[in-house]
């Protein structure tokens, strides 16, 4: 008989759909599963396992979703009446009065919030490692990284304490712990999901989404996730029908670009090299026809925009949260490598701002041109395997500098670009830990991604739980 644990979102959906189990039961069971992995993984720091409770009784939405629990980013989505930790000790008390935009439409599908996942520091670590918080553990091996900034939900969701859960990338977020946790992740286009009530400039690079065990509860979060609120500054055209139709319709014969190698940069690790290379020949043998290509950025070219608007970001909420207080920044308000930051940009210019979108749009160019040769990128999601906790410390602002990058490289252009992208979890690396590949489509072609991805999970499917989980 299937495990509670065992079943994806779209499944769970289906039988509290069908009466085999109750709304309460599901949410239940997560709750159980979250009380006995929690104290060994670090994943959850909000709770509210009784209001979840209390919200079934009184009768959930009749949506696509209705009775699966999830749990939210404790970073970029607001759940009222629990503190948005950000992962640092200037917000950790700061509660929210109302749900983000996300959070209401993940509800109105039946969806049971059941509190907040870990995130590092404000999202600047690609590893899920905060002062406030501590580690996040991998369920796969414990001694090592989730990734980040979505590491607890990841964790989370690979330790099968919740179906699917809420992710942001504003670099690689996404995609970085998805390959560590043996996940897929899927960023979308810039535009998709609304981003409210973030201001505009986080929605350029940072964009909303999940990270899920299969495809097609991606795509089924997406169906009840996308969409322009009124207002927002970016927006995009909607499906053909629906995210969750994309994931069975056949893709079609694709050109799909291979490019293993980065112009400058950290060198890419032989086991991230061999993961796109094995990805590669299952393409082939699936009657795609694979272009080798040669990377058309420059990644410090990449890093310097995406560096000022990211910082530039940082900034404004330091310095808003401080207003709020009333007071200046103490030494114990932020880490050290968030304090490099924050001083690095505080003294930036409108020019600098306006340069960097100007930047980005270039390059956005630039990368765009290879789609007349190809019709999907395929690369490594990361330059080196799942790193052991403590390689990425921000303690040491030089040694994250010099590290941090050989995480980011493969996905942060497609952040300045706003493309979508996806890292599906294809590949070990050669001590058995999960290792993701990475997709990237032009704009706004979200539906191509998904309808790869299907077609991949059925040629090659992957574990779905954690096998120490």
């Amino acid at each position: 008989m299937t495990s509670w644990e065992d079943l994806d979102a779209t499944a769970l959906a289906s039988a509290v759909r069908r009466g085999d189990l109750s709304a309460r039961e599901s949410v239940e069971h997560a709750i159980d599963r979250i009380e006995g992995l929690d104290g060994r993984l670090n994943v959850m720091v909000g709770r509210r396992f009784e209001e979840a409770l209390a919200e079934v009784d009184r009768g959930l939405p009749d949506g696509p979703l209705t009775g699966v629990p999830t749990v939210m980013k404790s970073l970029g989505a607001d759940v009222a009446g629990l503190p948005t930790t950000r992962g640092s000790r200037l917000f950790a008390d700061k509660v929210a009065a109302a749900d983000s935009e996300l959070v209401r439409r993940y509800r109105a599908a039946g969806m049971v919030v059941l509190g907040t996942a870990n995130t590092p520091e404000l999202g600047l670590n690609p590893s899920t490692e905060s002062v406030l918080h501590g580690p996040a553990l991998n369920p796969w091996r414990e001694t090592h990284s989730t990734g980040g900034s979505s590491g607890g939900s990841s964790a989370a969701v690979a330790a099968g304490m919740v179906p699917v859960a809420h992710a942001n990338d504003g670099g690689g977020s996404i995609r970085i712990p998805a390959s560590m946790c043996g996940l897929f992740g899927l960023k979308p286009s810039r535009g998709r999901v609304s981003p409210a009530p973030a201001a505009a400039v986080a929605a350029i690079t940072s964009h909303q989404h999940a990270v899920t065990r299969t495809v097609r509860d991606s795509a089924l979060l997406l169906d009840v996730s996308a969409g322009p609120l009124r207002g927002d500054a970016f927006g995009i055209a909607g499906p053909q029908t629906t995210f969750a139709d994309a994931v069975g319709r056949d893709p079609g014969h694709l050109r799909i670009g291979l490019m293993t190698r980065l112009a400058d940069g950290p060198e890419t690790h032989p086991d991230c090299v061999a993961a796109a290379e094995r990805a590669a020949r299952l393409v082939e043998a699936l009657g795609h026809e694979i272009v080798p290509l040669d990377v058309t950025w420059n990644s410090g070219a990449v890093q310097a925009p995406s560096g000022v608007l990211m910082g530039t970001a940082v900034v404004v909420a330091i310095e808003d949260r401080l207003a709020e207080l009333g007071r200046d920044l103490r030494d114990d308000d932020i880490e050290p490598f968030t304090r490099v930051i924050f001083e690095r940009y505080r003294g930036g210019s409108a020019v600098d701002v306006v340069r960097a979108l100007q930047a980005a749009q270039n390059i956005g160019w630039a990368i765009g041109r290879l789609f007349e040769r190809v019709d999907v990128l395929l690369t490594p999601t990361l330059c080196r395997p799942t790193p052991e906790l403590g390689y990425l410390d921000t303690q040491d602002p030089a040694a994250m500098y010099e590290r941090a990058i050989q995480f980011s490289s493969w996905t942060s252009p497609f952040n300045v670009t706003g493309m979508p992208a996806m890292s599906m979890p294809l590949a070990q690396d050669s001590t058995g830990l999960p290792l993701g590949v990475q997709f990237v489509a032009d704009q706004a072609h979200d539906e191509l991604l998904l309808s790869l991805a299907g077609q991949l999970e059925q040629a090659a499917p992957w574990e779905l739980l954690a096998p120490r989980a």
